[in-house]
């Protein structure tokens, strides 16, 4: 999924150019707590290209950027950091699992979908950038083509043969009366008072043909844009069909809203942010660390390496779009390394990514920061939720810290998840509150430490039911 910030690429622009490193670092701790030193990285590889592309063109062409590794368990802000550096910079943001490419037998999935469906988050970025600039020329031209439906417009009236032949002039005061009727309507519909009213408009069909395309290379390898050819090939085909006044209203602005982006400059605008901004998340990097081993699924680890050089190297990628540089875009790999370590990635990988960078396991103190400091801590999201069935829920500093601290128990006592934990320990303290909301209405809750330690009890003495449960 990609995600970037409102606003235009040039506003983005001027403010990104803005933000120092340690500007940068200070963004992200609004959403990730500590990691200082991965912070840090990320921060100075964003900064480095930004620092490229005030670079002469031969220079810039030269500079590749430094890819980075974060080694850490899960749950301590790795992929988070990489999605709000995304965000921060107004960059295509990619995440995907390296060990998606092993699924299947030994050949698993094609490497280059990556770049591919990099492309498709990019366009899709851009054109939602467009529809802003277009929304109210769209909305415009919408209300117009659907104040001609509710009154077409009226034809002058012919000349009358009884008066010898001369034209009675009709047609001025005939527009006056028409405009003043159009003008009356425009404001019922802007006021909704003809939403309810049924009116019939033309629209395309888009249920094409159905037939099926069978090719050894899967279908990942086919970039026939089917899209645009069935059009060509059937016609477009349009119906007409009846609905409500806003359904109508909604689906023309959507009409003019695809009649006034030019698809074609979104596409270039897309590939040149792809190939100059774009950042992929390669997580689970350790599942394909090793070296052959001649039997077994190891077998395909140092293949799908080998596969996913070229890439983070620099090659150029067939899309449907057009031909695609990997050369500099921006890859931050991550793995827990528990078992594997960097090193035991073939050399070649090793050398694409010099930058490593070692998370810490989170604290006590870390899980009560997490639960208070981000802007959409999980206090402050439970609030918002409870607050829209009309409850208002309140945290006793000592009820987080009592939250923290089974928190941190469980980890240490089985597996480490990290700050996934507290979502499991939040949900278990609230289950009750959470339940009985909607008849709660107007009541407050006071979530204080002793109430954490009611709903967390009984599971905690249980050691084998705090396994499957917490």
């Amino acid at each position: 999924m990609a995600i970037y910030l409102p606003g235009t690429a040039e506003e983005e622009q001027v403010t990104l150019d803005e933000l120092t490193p340690r500007e940068i670092v200070t963004e992200l701790d609004k959403y990730v707590v500590g990691q200082k030193d991965a912070k840090r990285a990320v921060a100075i590889a964003l900064r480095n290209r930004m620092r490229r592309q005030k670079l002469a063109p031969e220079m810039a062409e030269e500079v590749i950027p430094k890819n980075i590794i974060m080694i850490g368990p899960t749950g301590v802000g790795k992929t988070e950091i990489a999605r709000r550096l995304a965000k921060l910079a107004n960059s295509p943001f990619l995440k995907v699992e390296a060990s998606k490419f092993t699924e299947v037998g030994y050949v698993g999935r094609d490497v280059e979908s990556m770049i591919r469906d990099l492309v498709e988050i990019a366009i899709e970025m851009i054109r939602e950038e467009k529809l802003e600039d277009v929304a109210d020329k769209a909305e415009l031209n919408a209300e117009e083509r659907l104040l001609d439906i509710l009154l077409p417009p009226t034809s002058p009236r012919p000349a009358d043969s009884s008066s010898g032949g001369v034209v009675i002039d009709a047609s001025t005061s005939l527009t006056e009366s028409s405009s003043r009727t159009r003008e009356k309507l425009r404001q019922q519909l802007r006021e909704g008072k003809l939403d309810d009213r049924t009116v019939e408009i033309e629209t395309r069909e888009r249920n094409f043909p159905s037939f099926e395309i069978i090719s050894n290379q899967g279908v990942e390898e086919m970039d026939v844009n089917l899209k645009d050819m069935l059009p060509n090939i059937f016609g477009q085909r349009t119906k007409k069909r009846k609905m409500k006044v806003n359904e109508a209203f909604e689906y023309l602005i959507q009409e003019e809203e695809q009649r006034l982006i030019d698809m074609e400059q979104v596409t270039r605008v897309a590939i040149d942010r792809v190939e100059n901004s774009g950042i992929i998340f390669l997580d689970e990097i350790d599942k394909i660390a090793g070296r052959e081993s001649g039997h077994g699924p190891d077998v395909s680890r140092e293949g799908v390496q080998r596969d996913i050089l070229p890439i983070v190297e620099g090659t150029t990628v067939n899309t449907r779009y057009g031909m695609v540089r990997t050369d500099h875009i921006l890859f931050i790999a991550a793995g827990a390394f528990h078992v594997s370590k960097p090193s035991d990635l073939i050399p070649e990988l090793q050398g694409r990514f010099p930058i490593r960078v070692e998370l810490q396991s989170l604290t006590m103190a870390d899980f009560v920061r997490i639960l208070t400091e981000p802007k959409s801590s999980l206090t402050r999201q439970y609030i918002a939720l409870l607050e829209t069935e009309g409850v208002k829920l309140e945290f006793t500093p000592d009820s987080l810290e009592e939250v923290a601290r089974f928190a941190f128990r469980v980890n240490e006592g089985t597996e480490n998840i990290g700050a996934r934990r507290l979502h499991t320990i939040m949900e278990r303290v609230l289950d009750e509150i959470s339940f009985e909301a909607p008849e709660k209405k107007g009541q407050q809750f006071v979530v204080d430490a002793t109430y954490v330690q009611k709903m967390l009890s009984e599971i905690v003495k249980d050691q084998d039911l705090s396994r499957y449960i917490l």
